[in-house]
């Protein structure tokens, strides 16, 4: 069917939202709107779906969702006898519209859904599934993207994001759905009335948050630290659940960001609702300059990632992913040496874009370090293998560089409201100590070394953007530099012929890691460069890592490889 064919169909049947039906009038005639909407389905990766909300089988609407869930459904009912499906949703515009659109497609297939009745956190879902026992579970969020997108995450049975083979016969199964005549849809309240549609009950709920409390180790001493916060959701998820385990641990010096404090879709003060950069966090700062804190805690609207600032002299420093990432590691290493709790044969899981300065800290306690491919369900996978052979104590902590966290095996994804208690924790135990966080970041330094690592993404939007980025990739895979900001490219890594090969001998070692887009340059004096496209958005990532004897020698490096390697893509 042609991209209008395709236009026309929806005209007359995309009728269910009147917002769909103002888009779709809105670009009659307009031939470059009409195809960027209708060239392609939105693809359902390995995780699920994300795009910009709108009409169109390239966008994200009630539509795609439906039919997502409808590939979903007809997979969970081949693989389970009574099959039920754990949803929870984020405060991203349409998102309890989409999580209810959902809902009432596994209804109308005989599968039991068991909802939260508020926005909760991407780790709720993952917690829901475990502790309902459901056969899959839905969370609808884009995550930390800016509010023009949603998404839809999909999980399996163990809590975890469903796995490459899951998402395969997923796909296979909505890749064979018409978007209208071949979905099952009952109404929601409906369904609900029905039985088929449950609220999740509070005792769940508890239950998670016990859970997240177990994973303290200096809890005790935080009532009385004088630690002060300032705490803000990004208009998301976080508001509640982080500021109920912060009391419970008894820090009650918080001052929420209030322009910040309600879900609102719209991320009206921070239009790039990402911690990881400073515009999100810029009103958060305002309130530190006049609060003074000890400490800014900032969660993305889905409340799996979380990221910090900390006094630095008159101005407040922002941590990168990597820096909390380590800092909490040698944290919860060193106390649970000391209070005598690190399991028997310890590991540590980190993704192959995360600082190795973990494998100098796993190597000072004794840890075992795993890496695996970006993306936290390979954490989670790591956690799950290890719970199969009864050995999940041996797991004590995992995070990648883009700020996210998790300790203790009780969900399976990121978890920004047990990793918000665990740096407090960690700020209330170095405050009780005369040491702040900064100080503490500069003791690991010395301790270990400077490890500088930054990111540079590159935007390829649209029809035209996306086979740019494909060409690129392409290109640097069959060219591959010999040198980068004047280092010697000692090994490439390609994942995806899974194959390293050492660029001074020719040797080849094969990689055991699943297959996945992604190059790795190591280069002289412990440097390197990682580029892959972005599994949600239309982007190459470029992450680099510079290694000095201070930070400065870090800096000059770190800037000659992105002046260098950046040309690729300007």
């Amino acid at each position: 069917m042609s991209v209008m064919e395709l236009y026309n169909v929806w005209c007359d049947h995309a009728t269910d939202d009147p917002d769909l039906q103002t888009e779709l009038k809105s670009i009659a005639g307009k031939e470059d709107e009409i195809s960027d909407r209708f060239y392609r389905d939105l693809e359902f990766g390995t995780g699920g779906l994300r795009g910009v909300l709108g009409a169109g089988t390239n966008r994200m609407n009630i539509y795609t969702v439906r039919r997502a869930t409808q590939g979903l459904a007809n997979y969970v009912k081949k693989s389970f006898d009574q099959p039920s499906v754990a949803i929870s949703y984020d405060s991203r515009n349409k998102s309890d519209v989409f999580a209810k659109a959902a809902a009432g497609v596994l209804a109308a297939n005989g599968i039991k859904v068991h909802i939260y009745n508020e926005l909760m956190p991407t780790p709720c879902l993952s917690w829901a599934v475990r502790a309902l026992k459901c056969s899959a579970g839905i969370m609808v969020t884009a995550s930390h993207n800016p509010a023009k997108y949603n998404g839809y995450k999909a999980y399996g049975a163990d809590g975890c994001q469903i796995t490459l083979e899951v998402a395969e016969a997923v796909i296979t199964e909505i890749n064979s759905l018409d978007m209208f005549s071949d979905v099952k849809y009952e109404d929601f309240d409906k369904a609900m009335a029905d039985g088929m549609i449950a609220y999740i009950e509070q005792p769940v709920i508890e239950e998670y948050f016990q859970n997240v409390l177990a994973q303290g180790i200096n809890t005790k001493l935080c009532a009385d630290s004088g630690l002060k916060i300032v705490y803000t959701p990004l208009n998301g998820t976080g508001n509640k659940p982080v500021r109920e385990i912060l009391k419970r641990i008894g820090i009650s010096d918080v001052t929420v960001v209030s322009e910040q404090e309600n879900p609102d879709g719209n991320f009206p003060t921070c239009p790039y609702p990402n911690p990881e950069i400073r515009e999100a966090l810029n009103l958060g700062l305002q309130y530190c300059d006049k609060v003074k804190p000890d400490l800014l805690l900032a969660t993305d609207p889905d409340c799996d990632r979380v990221g910090i600032a900390v006094p630095d002299g008159d101005d407040y420093a922002l941590f990168s992913g990597n820096e909390v990432g380590a800092l909490l590691t040698e944290y919860i290493c060193s106390q649970r040496v000391k209070n005598g709790t690190m399991p028997k044969d310890p590991i540590v899981v980190k993704t192959i874009v995360t600082t190795d300065l973990i494998a100098a800290i796993a190597k000072e306690y004794g840890l075992q370090m795993i890496e695996v491919l970006t993306g936290f369900k390979f954490i989670g996978e790591q956690i799950g293998l290890l719970e199969a052979k009864g050995e999940e104590k041996r797991y004590v902590f995992g995070f990648e560089e883009s700020y996210g966290y998790l300790a203790g095996t009780y969900v399976r994804d990121k978890d920004a409201v047990v990793a918000s208690m665990l740096i407090c924790e960690m700020a209330a135990y170095y405050r009780t100590q005369g040491i702040s966080l900064l100080q503490a970041r500069e003791n690991l330094y010395k301790k270990y070394g400077v490890f500088r690592h930054s990111l540079q993404s590159f935007a390829f939007e649209g029809e035209t953007g996306m086979k740019k980025m494909n060409s690129l990739m392409e290109s640097l895979r069959n060219e591959q530099p010999k040198s980068i900001g004047g280092l010697e490219v000692v090994s490439v890594s390609d994942y995806l012929t899974s194959e390293t090969t050492n660029k001074q001998t020719g040797a080849k070692a094969a990689i055991t890691l699943p297959k996945s887009n992604v190059l790795v340059f190591d280069l002289a004096e412990g440097a390197k460069v990682v580029i892959r496209p972005s599994g949600t958005e239309p982007k190459i990532k470029c992450y680099y890592t510079s290694i000095g004897k201070t930070m400065d020698d870090a800096l000059v490096t770190e800037k000659k490889l992105q002046d260098d390697f950046g040309k690729i893509f300007q």
